[in-house]
């Protein structure tokens, strides 16, 4: 404000406060300002000498002082609030998307933040902040901040952000899981998280089960069978892929790209980076011996829908660019690159999802990725869909005589000839 408002102001206060005042500033602007600088100076010069002293305590035994908590947690309230605007809620009462995050959940976020019937780890009760025990949280969250959280993680607290940046259908999944936790049983959750392994009790870690085992896939098939099941069949309706009687290069490729960031996924790459190259070739191995198997519980695509999808797997679009599919993914009788998936009696959901990640250049995968990318992208979503329901439809078939040599990596043409008509 101007000096003369000052002054003004200064008048209407009592004699005692004027005269405190004048000595304080000798009546000039200038002064306080200087004085206000030399505060601030000293502030900062004893707030860095007690730093250089190590005077500073920074052990999360000693916590944090109640100021300073409310602090943060309502910067980080406000932050969330401000920064999650404009994000749009996609639809969350899906269960198989409920399935994907409670498989996550289990994995990569019981220990903090514990779950119906399971308590917090006892270390990160030690934590400095202590990660909440999210049940009788998440209603104070609305489901775009809730995203922004898992994606972004939060700074100061341990709160990682996701992984893979790119895929934001899978932090919905753990979103739509967190929405549904709060009413959700501990049989519930149990059933979600461990599948097929529900009727067994969680065991606590002991030095017994510290002891080496002789099967070393043992516990990393277990692991891997609560999303993708025993008979490698999958779980969810499309929330997991079909993985049992692919070709062992193919399972192989794509496990190698997870562990080297090339296929973006928040929930395999953290698995398979931390398995010795050994162990992804014996889950390989592992899945492409199983008998193909496919189940499904959705509803029958219409005839129009199937023939469509037979259409444009079998021929193609020439005129838009569009190869067929046959004949890299069959299916066919001939030989076939082992690094292309078959993907007969896959889930409809999951081929539609990788579609789709195609399109928008979030999928990655093996060297052959960038193939996919160019032929999805002159799809419409019409056309992904009926495929997607095409080779769903189909009867699963072990990867067979996969044997061809792997072609040139370039990109399909229209001038490419067509295959004949498949039988």
């Amino acid at each position: 404000m101007p000096f003369q408002s000052a002054k003004r102001m200064v008048r209407r206060c009592s004699a005692p406060l004027r005269r405190w005042l004048c000595w304080l500033t000798g009546g000039s602007w200038k002064r306080v300002v200087a004085a206000i600088a030399l505060m601030a100076a000293l502030a900062g010069t004893g707030a860095f000498v007690l730093v250089s002293l190590g005077l500073v305590s920074i052990s999360a035994s000693s916590g944090h002082w109640k100021a300073t908590g409310w602090m943060l947690h309502y910067a980080m309230r406000r932050a969330v609030s401000t920064q999650s605007m404009g994000i749009k809620v996609p639809p969350l009462d899906d269960p198989a998307l409920v399935l994907k995050g409670a498989g996550h959940y289990h994995t990569g976020c019981l220990a903090c933040h514990g779950g119906p019937g399971q308590e917090r780890s006892l270390i990160a009760q030690q934590m400095t902040p202590e990660p909440p025990y999210l049940p009788p949280r998440i209603e104070h969250w609305e489901p775009q901040e809730l995203f922004w959280i898992v994606k972004n993680g939060v700074k100061f607290t341990a709160m990682p952000a996701w992984p893979a940046q790119k895929r934001n259908d899978e932090v919905w999944a753990v979103v739509a899981f967190l929405q549904a936790m709060p009413s959700m049983s501990p049989e519930r959750y149990t059933q979600l998280a461990l599948g097929w392994r529900s009727e067994e009790t969680v065991k606590p870690v002991t030095p017994d089960h510290l002891r080496p085992l002789k099967d070393p896939l043992g516990p990393v098939l277990a692991n891997c069978n609560r999303c993708h099941a025993e008979d490698g069949g999958g779980r969810g309706e499309g929330a997991f892929p079909r993985l049992a009687g692919q070709s062992e290069a193919y399972l192989l490729g794509a496990l190698q790209a997870y562990a080297r960031g090339e296929r973006y996924s928040g929930v395999m790459q953290p698995i398979a980076a931390g398995l010795e190259p050994a162990v992804l070739e014996a889950l390989a191995q592992h899945y492409a011996d199983l008998p193909p198997v496919s189940r499904t519980d959705a509803p029958e695509p219409t005839p129009d829908i199937l023939a469509q999808g037979l259409s444009l797997a079998e021929r193609g679009v020439r005129e838009r660019g569009i190869p067929s599919c046959v004949h890299c993914h069959g299916p066919k009788d001939g030989p076939r690159n082992p690094m292309y998936p078959n993907i007969a009696g896959q889930y409809a959901r999951y081929l539609n999802l990788q579609l789709e990640l195609f399109t928008a250049g979030k999928r990655g995968g093996t060297e052959y990725a960038h193939i996919m990318h160019s032929a999805a992208q002159r799809l419409t979503p019409e056309q992904m869909q009926a495929l997607a329901d095409y080779y769903a439809s189909l009867p699963t078939k072990v990867a067979g005589a996969l044997d061809k040599p792997a072609p040139t990596l370039t990109e399909p043409s229209a001038q490419t000839p067509l295959p004949q008509k498949q039988r």
